[in-house]
């Protein structure tokens, strides 16, 4: 099947999820790990509706867990911050990671008040995160450079060392308006989606493909990945009920239309389906976000290698 990008060969999947203490960062990578998945991934807030860890310090964490595993962020909220120390932070973890690091980004937004309390303006945040991705970009070359834009000016400086991936790790961008998908186009390394059906993502891969080519851009490959939540329970209506519990709470609204919607639930079979039609529209990295009590996240893992990844179809 020909695709609006060209996405990588082959597919991966990593674990989205919390990293709360160092005893339990541990015992994840291990899971993560003996489940044969190939990386974890953490989201990113300033203040949210629970407690929730920085990710650039938690990964850095699990890194030192793991000379295995792929590390990503899905998403940080880039426009939050300053992007020059974030480069330094970031080219400081691909050191750690030795190479092994995604860096997806987005603009947030569902939460006004962290930009407050950060001295951002909401609206701000997509032309923010735009010019931001030029910042790192430029500072990850290991040369001495310039940067000259609305937000962010500075003469020559030279950031040292450079990040172990040449040119930084890839930037994967997130998102779902048509903005977000043309900025992904014209300067990201890859796609996250999030809250998408399988119709949506194959659209979003045809509006960066056409923001790509607007772009001049040449697309060797591009990273496409999908953050999904899912839950292997005995059947959909039970899984159903504890993904609505659990995404009603983090999310401070009632889930359950958008659980039904957008979330892998049921047996082992149902879930490997709901993925396996990611897959055909062009998903190559698989990101699930098993929903449940948090003292269950790694029984609930084990029972996504067994019942649903050897269910999973290969790439075409």
């Amino acid at each position: 099947m020909a695709f609006p990008v060209p996405v990588d060969a082959g597919l991966k999947y990593g674990l989205m999820g919390r990293l709360p203490e160092p005893n339990e960062i541990r015992a994840r990578v291990a899971a993560v790990e003996a489940a044969g998945l190939d990386s974890m991934w953490v989201g990113d807030h300033v203040a949210f509706t629970s407690p929730i860890q920085d990710p650039l310090v938690s990964l850095s964490f699990a890194a030192a867990c793991s000379d295995k595993l792929t590390f990503g962020t899905s998403v940080y909220l880039l426009p939050l911050r300053h992007p020059t120390p974030v480069a330094k932070q970031v080219a400081t973890l691909d050191q750690m990671c030795q190479g092994r690091l995604i860096f997806g980004v987005g603009v947030g937004g569902e939460f006004p008040r962290e930009f407050e309390a950060c001295g951002v303006e909401v609206k701000e945040r997509g032309a923010r995160l735009s010019e931001g991705i030029q910042v790192v970009k430029k500072l990850w070359t290991g040369q001495p450079v310039s940067h000259h834009g609305r937000f962010f000016e500075f003469d020559e400086t030279h950031m040292q060392p450079a990040p172990v991936q040449a040119g930084g790790p890839p930037i994967w961008c997130g998102g779902r308006s048509k903005a977000a998908l043309e900025r992904c186009g014209r300067l990201a390394d890859g796609y996250i989606s999030y809250v998408v059906t399988p119709e949506m993502y194959a659209e979003a891969l045809g509006t960066i493909g056409q923001a790509a080519d607007a772009a001049d851009r040449k697309l060797d490959s591009f990273g496409t990945a999908h953050l999904l939540f899912a839950r292997v329970d005995k059947d959909y209506e039970t899984a159903l009920d504890v993904a609505t519990e659990h995404l009603s709470i983090r999310y401070a609204i009632d889930f359950r239309k958008a659980a039904q919607r957008y979330a892998a639930l049921g047996s082992g079979a149902d879930v490997a389906a709901a993925i396996n039609k990611f897959i055909e529209v062009g998903v190559r990295y698989v990101i699930v976000d098993l929903i449940g009590p948090e003292e269950e996240k790694i029984e609930h893992l084990d029972r996504f290698a067994r019942e649903v990844k050897p269910l999973l179809a290969s790439a075409t």
